[in-house]
């Protein structure tokens, strides 16, 4: 659970409210927050500059006051500029925003400064907005369609409307995006980024530090895909003052853009105009963190470890430096100047447990089970009107059983636990290895979100020696998506790949459409 009390403005909230807290943002220069308690009351306190706290006027406060416009409503996004300006985004998808307003950023036509938080919704009538991005002092949010809709201050294009004029309301960013559906959007203090279903990635804006990683400083006024990116599948991507951290699918970062503090962790301080990757001693990694308001860097491992990078308390980390924290929230938390967040930040409720929570704590649970099954010479406990309910194997598997012990030989404990759990919580916790056993049995099953969960487990662990096993396991249980990915693997690990034992014994049919497939993706080229 993370601690709030670590940023430094929560001193000004009384402790014992602390433990009420459900999400939270600190923002501006450190000195405001916006939080959300477990009863869905919204509460804002700080030096609130431009009128940012939405309470009506300029006041500082330094006791919590709640913002009853927008308490009951679930916040889902939240991202602010420099002036600062606020952006919301509610579950219903709704926009609101209030603060900073002299370059239209809050997108209601005007330039006026706003006190309280208004609806955004010219242009955004029938669109369900999913989330929000804010630089300096333009705004960007993205439909739960695919769209893309920016406005506020375009001196550099960050706007992508194709000129350098303000933009006073939401508008649709086309061109190069017109038919594209886009599923993560980010922001620099003057540019723009977005992932689109394929992976690719496209920028525009300010790009005097290389921050749009085209190859160039020139400034881009329309959305241009990142070609250096190219077979690469992006699924994160965040943005720090004039810098940019992507993700891939396969775990791996790259970074580009300004690189005075060592933000780019490439161990100089030389800016990068085209992405370059980041190594972490070996470790995958699942989360990358970055803030516009910023010079920090920070990413956590698969195996839970934090790195930092950047700007850290005065200090330039030109490499990433491993930290005793949990979460990459920590890290902007302590060393990040201000002492901001990089995100919408939730916190774990400590008490109540909802449906799902209780269900969780119920499994293997042999006080209250009344189903046993034996695997590996192992128990597992159940409960038989959960199984029937979720699972439509064992509804009929179980109508007219009165067994209390069942075993199973079929599948090893591992997997069949695996199994077992996720229909008590919808997730899975099992090893790449083992997940390939549990895609086996979600095909079996026609558990179809199972085997989607499976395959991205299982591509957390592709490496060069195990990448045509895991081809081979994608194609013989028909999981195209994961087919799909250690291809790409392969063909960007080649020459590694196709000196592995496994490459050497593949099955002559799975040889003959990977040689085709390779082909057809230039990978034989000179």
């Amino acid at each position: 659970m993370v601690d709030v009390g670590k940023w430094p403005i929560f001193a000004l909230c009384p402790q014992e409210d602390l433990k009420f807290i459900r999400k939270a943002c600190v923002f501006g220069s450190g000195n405001e927050v916006l939080y959300i308690t477990k009863n869905d009351e919204v509460f804002v306190m700080g030096t609130n500059s431009s009128g940012c706290l939405g309470t009506g006027d300029a006041q500082s406060i330094i006791e919590p006051r709640c913002l009853n416009v927008l308490s009951g409503k679930e916040i889902v996004s939240l991202s602010c500029g420099s002036g600062p300006h606020v952006v919301i985004v509610t579950e219903d998808g709704e926009v609101y925003s209030w603060g900073h307003n002299a370059y239209s950023q809050l997108g209601n036509g005007s330039t006026n400064q706003a006190l309280i938080p208004s609806q955004v919704s010219t242009n955004l009538v029938n669109k369900k907005v999913v989330s929000v991005a804010c630089g300096s002092h333009h705004s960007m949010v993205s439909t739960s369609d695919g769209e893309v809709y920016a406005w506020g201050y375009n001196n550099s294009g960050q706007v992508g409307s194709g000129s350098t004029a303000n933009q006073p309301i939401p508008r649709r960013v086309t061109s190069c995006l017109q038919n594209k559906v886009v599923i993560a959007i980010a922001c620099g203090q003057m540019s723009s980024m977005a992932i689109v279903d394929n992976g690719e990635v496209y920028a525009w804006g300010y790009n005097g530090n290389g921050q749009l990683g085209l190859g160039s400083s020139g400034n881009q006024p329309t959305p241009c895909r990142i070609a250096a990116l190219q077979g690469i599948r992006v699924e994160q991507i965040v943005c720090g003052y004039a810098h940019t951290l992507a993700l891939t699918d396969e775990g791996v970062m790259y970074a580009w853009g300004a690189n005075s503090y060592g933000q780019l962790g490439t161990g100089n301080k030389s800016n990068q105009s085209y992405p370059v990757q980041v190594c972490v001693e070996k470790e995958r990694i699942v989360e990358i963190a970055a803030c516009h308001s910023s010079h920090t860097s920070a990413a956590k491992s698969q195996s839970g470890q934090v790195f930092m990078w950047g700007q850290c308390r005065g200090q330039a980390v030109i490499s990433p430096h491993l930290t005793h924290f949990s979460c990459t929230d920590d890290v902007f938390a302590c060393f990040s100047t201000p002492a901001i967040m990089w995100r919408l930040l939730s916190v774990e409720p400590d008490e109540h447990l909802t449906v799902a929570q209780s269900l969780k704590k119920e499994f293997d649970n042999p006080e209250t089970s009344d189903l046993k099954f034996l695997v590996d010479e192992k128990y597992i406990h159940v409960h038989k009107v959960i199984l029937q309910i979720r699972c439509e194997h064992f509804r009929s598997f179980l109508h007219d059983s009165n067994e209390d012990v069942i075993e199973m030989n079929q599948f090893s404990y591992p997997v069949f636990r695996a199994f077992l759990e996720y229909l008590y919580t919808d997730n899975i916790s099992i090893s790449p290895e083992d997940a390939i056993g549990l895609l086996e049995l979600a095909t079996l099953y026609r558990e179809d979100r199972l085997k989607q969960l499976c395959q991205h487990t299982i591509k957390q662990g592709i490496c060069e020696d195990n990448a045509v096993v895991l081809l081979s396991a994608a194609v013989k249980y028909d999981a195209q998506d994961l087919e799909d990915f250690c291809f790409r693997f392969c063909i960007n690990h080649m020459t590694v790949v196709t000196q592995t034992d496994a490459f050497a014994n593949m099955d002559n049919d799975l040889m003959k459409i990977f040689i085709n497939k390779a082909s057809k993706a230039g990978a034989f080229k000179n």
